[in-house]
């Protein structure tokens, strides 16, 4: 695939990956940092530093000049004195003339000489002795970004060669279409095999031949979330990208971690970066087309479908509102405010009773709040 006209000018979706990307760059490194500094503070022997590696990092600047997120990136990193002493950056290239117009574009970063470790800058293929280089080696806490033109490179195997370590999570970025085409393509067999795992790969292409386009789209991104978190990546959070015209799913982001802190901060990100939500419920979708269609729109109320999972799930118990969403948010799109709104609605229906109860609870801005620390007792079922 010719990537010759993809850097010519910085389209609203790539706008939208970076800027998801730097937001989790700057709330991963803060925590990681944070922690690091705790164990050196308790006298323990532990590695300062951190890492961001991105294996196809292209050329640090569109045409039009925007800046693309290795740039962004750096830029957040040189304006916090921790992130000047600890972090290593890698940033690879398969594209020669990429890796070149990189390094201009870095040394035009004003202050880059800031950073302790010197950006590195290198131009190899991914593929078998990458993964091998990095399951050999005990990496200190890196946030791992994989941007391919298509599927070439991307494997099960390599994303798990640096989640295996602690404090590592990474970010993926594929292109739908051509992984839907690819998976009925014996030309790249050994590609899918190498994204699925081979059995689920099969498994995969049997299910394909009688599904509609949605269908077949749901069991693809599916599968994969599926061998991903088989592998250990036990959080697993996709965000779809639709094309300009919003009939079509261009790509997926899919992020991967091992601890659920990192999925409740990126699922905070990708919810304020939808461009629908629905009640408050994020899409954890961005369609640059979208029209608003309020009465078809009212059809499905997730808002709604919440509140009864959530009286279903809790019948019989008190239990509070941090553990009820701790304990029921994973592998669903609502966030922490979306469990409150819909606890204070099921409090105002009588459906649940609340403790101290609404008359006793303080307002903010007008509206009532709900603590994390509130005690809710659920009825039984009926």
């Amino acid at each position: 695939m010719s990537n010759t006209s993809f850097f010519d000018e910085q389209k609203e979706q790539s706008l939208i990956k970076a800027r998801i990307v730097e937001k989790y760059f700057w709330a991963w490194a803060q925590v990681m940092i944070g922690t690091i500094k705790r164990l050196e503070s308790k006298g323990r022997e532990v590695d300062p530093r951190i890492a961001y590696i991105d294996l196809f990092a292209g050329p640090g600047r569109y045409k039009d000049g925007s800046k693309s997120t290795p740039i962004k990136v750096l830029e957040t990193g040189i304006s916090n004195p921790e992130m000047q002493n600890r972090l290593v950056t890698v940033f690879n290239d398969v594209d020669a003339e990429n890796v070149s117009s990189l390094h201009e574009a870095i040394n035009l970063i004003p202050r880059i000489d800031d950073f302790k470790y010197k950006p590195q800058v290198i131009n190899h293929e991914v593929g078998e002795n990458i993964v091998k280089t990095f399951n050999e080696r005990k990496l200190v806490p890196t946030l791992f970004f994989v941007d391919p033109w298509g599927y070439k490179g991307l494997s099960l195997k390599l994303i798990n060669s640096v989640v295996k370590n602690w404090g590592c999570d990474c970010i993926f970025f594929f292109n739908y279409n051509r992984i839907n085409m690819g998976l009925s393509n014996v030309a790249v067999e050994e590609h899918m095999n190498a994204l699925f795992g081979k059995i689920r790969a099969n498994e995969v292409r049997q299910q394909l031949i009688t599904l509609n386009p949605k269908e077949r789209e749901l069991t693809v991104v599916e599968a994969l979330c599926e061998a991903l978190k088989e592998m250990g990546g036990d959080y697993v959070l996709p965000f779809r990208f639709k094309h300009e015209n919003g009939n079509r799913t261009s790509h997926h982001l899919i992020f991967v971690s091992k601890h659920v802190r990192g999925y409740e901060i990126m699922k905070e990100i990708m919810a304020k970066e939808s461009s629908e939500q629905n009640q408050g419920v994020p899409s954890f979708e961005y369609n640059p087309a979208t029209s608003k269609q309020p009465l078809l729109f009212e059809f499905y109320r997730p808002l709604d479908d919440l509140e009864e999972m959530l009286l279903d799930t809790f019948a019989g118990r008190t239990i509070t509102m941090q553990d009820i969403y701790n304990q029921h948010h994973v592998g669903r799109r609502y966030i922490s405010k979306n469990y409150k709104d819909a606890l204070k609605n099921l409090e105002a229906k009588s459906k649940i009773v609340a403790e101290p109860p609404a008359n006793k609870r303080r307002k903010n801005k007008g509206e009532l709040t709900f603590a994390d620390s509130v005690k809710v007792t659920f009825p039984p079922k009926q």
